[in-house]
């Protein structure tokens, strides 16, 4: 990455979104005080947009992927508009890239610089994606990044990492768990999870 998209990028993202997450912050905290809403119900509506919402949009994209040849092709060669195909698209999703994990790679995402974070297939970011510690570790040691999330991946299976920008966002596109020879698109979808399209998890029963 060179110095000036460096600099564009911490222009664009690094001090904008202070200002909104200060913002909601304040809201949240009078509307707490005043006793307005309850903080285990804001806790379950936030688990609903970042794990189950949000992330089932990309849950299909990855099967339907799984399940026709023809659309993982088109997925790899131009995410951006195969995950159009599917009505998915949207601000901080306008510039896409899907890289697949095979036997021989296992891929994870970062944002090294400040968060970028596919939100229309993936929705909210977690809190441990925006953290300096996730954001600086998984460039310099991903494998031990990896296994703290209870990916153990094998000495003889190159992992690379992605550093998402401004310009482009990646999705992970993980390999279909074995036995699942018999089930439809719909029940692919519900084995998929958030983590597994980030890279530091993998899909239900596929560990």
């Amino acid at each position: 990455m060179t110095s000036n998209k460096k600099h564009n990028h911490e222009d664009a993202h690094s001090h904008l979104p202070s200002d909104p997450e200060l913002r909601v912050k304040a809201i949240e905290t009078l509307l707490l005080g005043k006793g307005l809403i309850d903080p285990k119900t804001l806790d379950e509506l936030i688990d609903t947009y970042e794990n189950k919402i949000g992330p089932q949009n990309g849950a299909k994209v990855v099967a339907k992927a799984w399940v026709d040849e023809n659309y993982k092709k088109r997925l790899l060669k131009d995410a951006t508009a195969a995950i159009r195909e599917l009505s998915y698209q949207g601000r901080q999703g306008e510039n896409m890239v899907v890289v697949e994990n095979t036997p021989e790679v296992h891929n994870i995402v970062v944002c090294t610089l400040c968060s970028c974070y596919p939100w229309p297939v993936l929705g909210i970011p977690p809190t441990w994606y925006k953290s300096d510690e996730y954001r600086s570790r998984t460039v310099r040691e991903p494998r031990k990044v990896l296994s703290e999330f209870g990916v153990n991946v094998d000495p003889q299976i190159k992992v690379k990492v992605w550093d998402s920008t401004a310009e482009l966002r990646y999705l992970v596109l993980p390999m279909r768990p074995l036995g699942t020879e018999d089930m439809d698109e719909n029940e692919l979808a519900k084995l998929v999870t958030r983590n597994s399209m980030i890279g530091t998890g993998l899909p239900e029963n596929a560990r």
